[in-house]
C-alpha cells in the first residue's frame, strides 16, 4: 500500500513511525515533513495548504491512502479536494472539521445535541459594548474564558481573573488580533477540575475509543508562562477511573457522533475531546478535528492494533466489524524540546547534537527541524522535538525520558522538568 501523511509536525512523525511498522506499507511519503520524517519517508516538497499540488502528486503516485495531520488543512478543505479527485483521504470535511474550526459552531452543536459543557456568549462587532458592560456588572463570575471563534495556533484562548483583563482580551480578538478568528468571540464559565484529551477514531457512523493522554499547555514548570502547542504529555490518564471513561464515551462521544451524522456532516477522522472533570462530571472545553500534539506521540507507541488496520476501516465505514482496541501494557512519557523564546519567538537553523547517543528506548520525535544541504539536521522552529520513555507504569516511563533528555542539545534549548508529575 502506497500511503501520504500530511503535516510537518511531531504528530505526522509519530503518525509515519506508526505506519512504517505495518508490512503492507510499500511507499510511505510525508509532505512537507521534516528532518526526522525524512529517516522513515519520502519527504515532498509541497505547501499542505495547496491542495491541487497536494492531490495532482497523489495522483500521480498512485497513493492509495492518505491521512492528514493539521487542522489548517482540513479546515480548508483537504479532505473535499482530495475526495473530488476520487482519492481516498483519512480526515473530516471541512463542514465536519467546524467541531474545530469554529468554537461558535461546536457551542451550538453541543447545545443542541445536550453534550455536556460550560455555557458561553457571543460576542461579536455589533454587541461588543453590550458585552463589555456585562463584564463588569457585580452579578459577573470570574475567572471566565474568552475564547476566539476560529483557529489561533493555540493562541486564541485567555483565561480572565477580572473584569479589566476579560474586557482588554474581548476587545483585541474583535479588533483583529487574531483576523478572521476573532470576528466571533465566545464568553465562557470557567470550569474547574483536572482536563484530559480522550481521542476516538471515527468513520461517520461508529467509532473506537482511541486512548487518553494529558497534556502540558503552559511554557513552564508548575503550569506558569504563556499557552503554547504543548509542552508534553503522558499517557495513559492514570487518575481516570473507569466510571468517569464510560460517563466520556456514553455522554460526550457517542452524541458527538451520532450528532454530526444526524445533521449531514458524518465525522469520519480523529475526534479529539478536551475535557474538564469538573465536579459535575465530564464537560468538553473544546473539540478538536485531528489528533493532538504532544498527545500522538504519546498515545501512538502504545498501540497494538496496527493503526493501518484502523484507518483502513474507518475509510470504508467498518470500524464496527474490527475486534476491539488492543493496547501495549505501560505508559507512555513525552517531553518537548522547544526553542529558547518559544511561545514567543521560534530556533533558526541551529545545530542538534546528541540524538545518536539516547539509548534505544527513548523514541524521538521531530517537530521543527530541517535537513540542511549537507544533511546536518536543524532545530528551526518553536517546538523541535518530543522525547518519549516508555515503561511499566508513568514513573518508570517519566524516570527514563527525563534522564536521557539532557543528551540532546542545540543553543537555548529548553523544556518542562514536571511533565507527568502529577500523574
Amino acid at each position: 500500500m502506497r500511503v501520504l501523511v500530511i503535516g510537518s509536525g511531531a504528530r505526522e512523525h509519530a503518525l509515519c513511525w506508526t505506519l512504517r511498522r505495518s508490512p503492507q506499507v510499500d511507499l510511505l511519503a510525508c509532505l512537507p515533513g521534516n528532518g526526522g520524517t525524512a529517516a522513515i519517508a519520502q519527504n515532498v516538497p509541497l505547501s499542505p495548504t495547496d491542495f491541487a499540488a497536494c492531490a495532482t502528486w497523489a495522483t500521480e503516485q498512485a497513493i492509495d491512502l492518505t491521512i492528514v495531520g493539521p487542522e489548517v488543512p482540513l479546515a480548508g478543505g483537504i479532505v473535499d479536494a482530495f475526495q473530488l479527485r476520487g482519492l481516498r483521504c483519512f480526515g473530516p470535511t471541512s463542514a465536519a472539521a467546524r467541531i474545530e474550526s469554529s468554537k461558535v459552531w461546536a457551542k451550538a452543536f453541543m447545545l443542541r445535541h445536550a453534550i455536556p459543557t460550560a455555557p458561553a456568549r457571543m460576542v461579536t462587532a455589533a454587541s461588543l459594548e453590550d458585552a463589555v458592560q456585562s463584564l463588569h456588572n457585580a452579578e459577573a463570575h470570574y475567572p471566565i474564558a474568552v475564547k476566539a471563534d476560529g483557529l489561533a495556533a493555540g493562541k486564541g484562548v485567555v483565561i480572565a481573573t477580572n473584569a479589566a483583563e476579560a474586557e482588554v482580551a474581548l476587545r483585541e480578538m474583535i479588533a483583529g488580533q487574531f483576523g478572521a478568528a476573532g470576528a466571533q468571540v465566545l464568553l465562557e464559565e470557567f470550569m474547574t477540575g483536572p482536563e484530559v484529551s480522550c481521542f476516538a477514531i471515527c468513520d461517520g457512523a461508529h467509532y473506537r475509543l482511541l486512548g487518553t493522554a494529558c497534556d502540558h499547555k503552559r511554557a513552564y514548570d508548575g503550569d506558569t508562562g504563556p499557552n503554547t502547542g504543548g509542552m508534553g504529555a503522558y499517557a495513559p490518564a492514570t487518575w481516570l477511573d473507569a466510571a468517569t471513561l464510560d460517563a466520556i464515551d456514553q455522554t460526550i462521544i457517542a452524541p458527538t457522533v451520532a450528532g454530526m451524522a444526524a445533521e449531514g456532516v458524518p465525522f469520519t477522522g480523529f475526534l479529539f475531546a478536551g475535557l474538564m472533570i469538573t465536579p459535575q462530571g465530564p464537560r468538553v472545553v473544546e473539540f478538536n478535528a485531528r489528533f493532538g500534539d504532544p498527545e500522538a506521540q504519546v498515545v501512538l507507541p502504545l498501540l497494538h492494533t496496527p493503526l493501518l488496520d484502523l484507518l483502513e476501516a474507518a475509510i470504508v465505514g467498518r470500524l464496527d466489524a474490527l475486534p476491539p482496541i488492543a493496547w501495549e501494557p505501560g505508559a507512555a512519557c513525552g517531553v518537548v524540546l522547544a526553542a529558547g523564546e518559544y511561545p514567543l519567538s521560534n530556533a533558526e537553523d541551529l545545530p542538534i547534537s546528541g540524538l545518536e547517543t539516547l539509548p534505544p528506548a527513548i523514541l524521538t520525535f521531530h517537530g521543527g527541524t530541517r535537513l540542511a544541504a549537507d544533511h546536518a539536521l536543524l532545530a528551526h522552529g518553536g517546538r523541535i522535538l518530543t522525547l518519549v520513555g516508555r515503561g511499566p507504569d508513568l514513573a518508570t516511563a517519566r524516570a527514563s525520558v527525563y534522564a536521557a533528555i539532557d543528551q540532546v542539545q542545540f543553543a537555548g534549548a529548553r523544556y518542562r522538568h514536571d511533565i507527568g508529575a502529577r500523574g
